[in-house]
């Protein structure tokens, strides 16, 4: 069975901090969902009957978004992701996520927030498995960071 990514470690989010990010970020989101939301150790946020993973992920973003707003950031796309047209056959992504935060501090602020954190499990139960880039815009769309 393939690892599974489903929350940052420790390391990740010093590497993360470690790349002094001046400004704006934009994490890039990919995730599979499950067919049926688990919500084995989250059973206080857990629906009255079953729900799949899509309808979990929703009331997570349902959830968080009141919560990104307040922290500065913006849902700038949700959409349905599938099979790669360049890259590996048999793998697919369910959900593809771009949000963007104001600051490195600021994304981390939103996601320790309390009221944030106390919908997690809905997330927690949806995803199955996800991956999550932290990307910087070029300036004036210039690679070599030269003008």
């Amino acid at each position: 069975m393939q690892e599974q990514f489903l929350e940052p470690t420790q390391e990740t989010g010093a590497a993360l901090f470690r790349r002094g990010i001046p400004g704006e970020v934009v994490m890039l989101n990919l995730l599979r969902l499950r067919e049926v939301a688990d919500y084995s150790n989250h059973s206080e946020l857990a629906p009255g009957a079953s729900i799949s993973g899509r309808e979990a992920f929703q009331k997570y973003i349902d959830h968080t978004m009141p919560y990104l707003l307040e922290s500065g950031g913006e849902l700038l796309f949700l959409g349905e992701g599938g099979q790669f047209f360049i890259g590996p056959h048999d793998e697919r992504w369910d959900v593809v996520m771009l949000v963007r935060q104001s600051s490195v501090e600021r994304f981390f602020a939103f996601a320790s927030d309390p009221g944030c954190a106390a919908g997690a499990g809905h997330r927690a139960a949806a995803v199955m498995d996800s991956r999550l880039l932290p990307i910087v815009e070029f300036a004036g769309h210039d690679i070599t960071g030269s003008g």
